[in-house]
């Protein structure tokens, strides 16, 4: 990973961050807004790989646990994000994902991803809410991030592959 690759990348993850926690709190549904940060850390594993993917990862994750308003623990976002990369890395391939593989990946992401913060708060009761109520946000989390997925990851995954291998701009 280069500096410049990095900054990119912390630069990416912050304007996703400020918007999640400033603008789409207005346009929630039902408590749950679309999580930017998940689809920023998508793109990059989805264009640059498992390396730069899981650091970001848990960069991402951190910022998004230490935000306001954070009412959890920190960490829980962290793990789930990292997580996230993991996976999202893994279905990468040397050709450009096609449009139905990136959508899957992004379903498949978000599930993974709120559904393993979520779960992290019934282990530490943090807090404590119903099955039912996490499976529907869950469900809500999962159909925000596909919407705002064309929006979100082709500008991204752009933005990622014009860093060339060595992090210069191409």
């Amino acid at each position: 990973m280069t500096l410049a690759r990095a900054v990119v990348g912390f630069l990416a993850v912050s304007v996703a961050l400020v918007l999640q926690v400033s603008l789409f709190p207005h346009v929630a549904w039902q408590g749950v807004v679309p999580n930017l940060v998940l689809l920023v850390v998508v793109a990059a594993a989805l264009t640059r790989g498992a390396q730069f993917a899981l650091v970001l990862g848990f960069v991402a994750g951190v910022l998004l646990d230490l935000a306001p308003p954070a009412d959890h623990l920190a960490g829980r976002w962290a793990l789930a994000l990292v997580v996230v990369a993991y996976l999202a890395a893994r279905v990468r391939q040397d050709v450009r994902p096609s449009t139905a593989a990136v959508l899957a990946t992004v379903a498949a992401s978000s599930f993974v991803g709120t559904s393993l913060f979520a779960l992290s708060g019934l282990v530490l009761r943090d807090p404590v809410i119903s099955v039912g109520e996490l499976l529907e946000v869950v469900a809500v989390a999962v159909l925000w991030d596909l919407l705002l997925t064309p929006f979100v990851l082709p500008p991204t995954m752009r933005l990622f592959e014009r860093l060339g291998r060595t992090g210069a701009p191409v």
